[in-house]
């Protein structure tokens, strides 16, 4: 994809909508994990079910911290594309490859060690412990595939190429499904099976992409003999990625202190936030995959120096992230109750779910305008002050509101307006941040 010349509406677009797609298949690739433990299991179905669910936010946690050096990796590749910078693309192609790995290893072997304290710390029912364990010692023994391929997909993406990604999860989605049926139903091994299905599904992503890097003929070849660490890139990568990684990290951790206060209104409560939270998934995968748009427009055309084209990628990108998010509120409006009685159909559930919908998806139009603004300032390397007034400003106030406004009210609704008020807040300080910065006038 020319990123570079012509029309920006019809290329944003068309980048943007595979990543959504993806975004959104990476969903239901771990859904299929608990779905199929809670309903095939031989042992305890529930236990099985708790098990794999309970290891989701930790999991989240670590590869939202490291998807972050993803991105930097993507970043410093766009913006050497856009300089015609040969030997620079070649450099962070193959340490952003090498990097992944090293990660990955080291998280695996580090992980066998501390899976159990960690989860001694969650205070996990006993009966559920061994599975969890075992579910996630499995799980993390895969992280160098899993790491490759998100590494991988954000090497494709800097050149405009989002569909590879996603026929490469969508086989490995298929597999995931095959594999955790025959070792649920037929191996009898519950947990275990799952944990050894969903491995071997990234693999299957992870080597769809290696091979097609190896293959290609263009920018990003991946050749073997030039496999190393180039330090300056290196550093380049991780100035970028780190603070992204981190906040993605801080910003579950603050869910999770959400997740708390939910728990503590009981379980229909429970039940209706996670009937929202699948709809919502859905809707933030759309419009943050204009802001993974934004960042990689905006690195290949300040690498050229095409400083007012950087201008209009961000408008654009405000636009029909704007017009997507817009037509998704519409849909919850309209058919909010009708798509949460599809998940759960208690009239309780449906009501309290409707309530979180709509009051989370008035408050993407926050989160969409500073995502996108955020992955402007990404796209031109300014990584660091983004991450921290996103820190500041969602994370911060969802930790004040938990820990003195739920307290006072302490119903459902109250906790809910935590979303408009710390996204609201977190659009206004990236604002100012971008007022400030004013990169395309700094940097031309």
């Amino acid at each position: 994809m020319d990123m570079l010349n012509g029309s920006l509406w019809d290329k944003i677009f068309k980048f943007s909508m595979p990543v959504a797609a993806t975004a959104i298949l990476e969903q239901f690739f771990t859904a299929t994990d608990v779905v199929i433990a809670g309903n095939f299991a031989n042992s305890d179905r529930t236990a099985a079910m708790a098990a794999v669910g309970t290891d989701l936010p930790i999991i989240g946690m670590i590869i939202f911290l490291f998807l972050g050096l993803a991105l930097g990796s993507n970043v410093v590749i766009a913006q050497s594309i856009g300089k015609r910078d040969t030997e620079g693309v070649k450099k962070a192609v193959h340490t952003a490859v090498l990097l992944s790995l090293i990660i990955g290893i080291a998280v695996a072997v580090f992980a066998q060690f501390a899976v159990v304290p960690i989860l001694g710390l969650l205070e996990i029912p006993a009966e559920v412990l061994p599975s969890a364990v075992m579910y996630l010692r499995i799980y993390f023994l895969g992280m160098p595939i899993i790491l490759l391929y998100n590494f991988e997909a954000a090497i494709f993406r800097s050149i405009g190429e989002t569909q590879k990604p996603l026929m490469a999860l969508i086989a490995a989605s298929l597999v995931n499904i095959v594999l955790d049926l025959f070792f649920v139903c037929v191996c009898k091994l519950d947990v275990t099976g799952v944990a050894i299905a969903t491995v071997l599904a990234n693999a299957v992503s992870a080597l769809i992409l290696l091979r097609l890097l190896l293959k290609t003929d263009s920018i990003i070849k991946l050749e073997w003999s030039k496999l190393h660490l180039d330090m300056p890139t290196l550093k380049e990568i991780v100035s970028i990625g780190l603070p992204a990684g981190i906040q993605g990290a801080v910003f579950s951790l603050a869910n999770v202190v959400i997740q708390g206060a939910i728990n503590s209104l009981g379980t229909e409560v429970i039940a209706a936030s996670s009937a929202s939270l699948i709809l919502e998934m859905v809707a933030f995968s759309i419009f943050s995959s204009f802001t993974q748009a934004c960042t990689t427009f905006v690195g290949q055309n300040y690498g050229a120096r095409q400083m007012a084209r950087c201008r209009v990628i961000l408008r654009l990108c405000l636009l029909e992230d704007v017009i997507c998010t817009g037509f998704c509120m519409l849909i919850v409006f309209l058919f909010g109750d009708r798509l949460i009685a599809l998940i759960n159909d208690d009239s309780e559930v449906i009501r309290l779910g409707y309530i979180r919908a709509s009051i989370v998806f008035c408050a993407y139009i926050f989160s969409l305008s500073y995502d996108v603004m955020s992955g402007y300032l990404r796209g031109f390397g300014i990584s660091f002050l983004p991450s921290l007034l996103t820190i500041l400003g969602v994370c911060g106030v969802r930790f004040l509101w938990v820990a003195f406004v739920f307290p006072v009210y302490h119903d459902f609704r109250s906790l809910m307006y935590v979303y408009p008020v710390s996204m609201g807040v977190t659009a206004v300080l990236i604002f100012a941040a971008l007022m400030w910065c004013r990169p395309s006038k700094r940097f031309a």
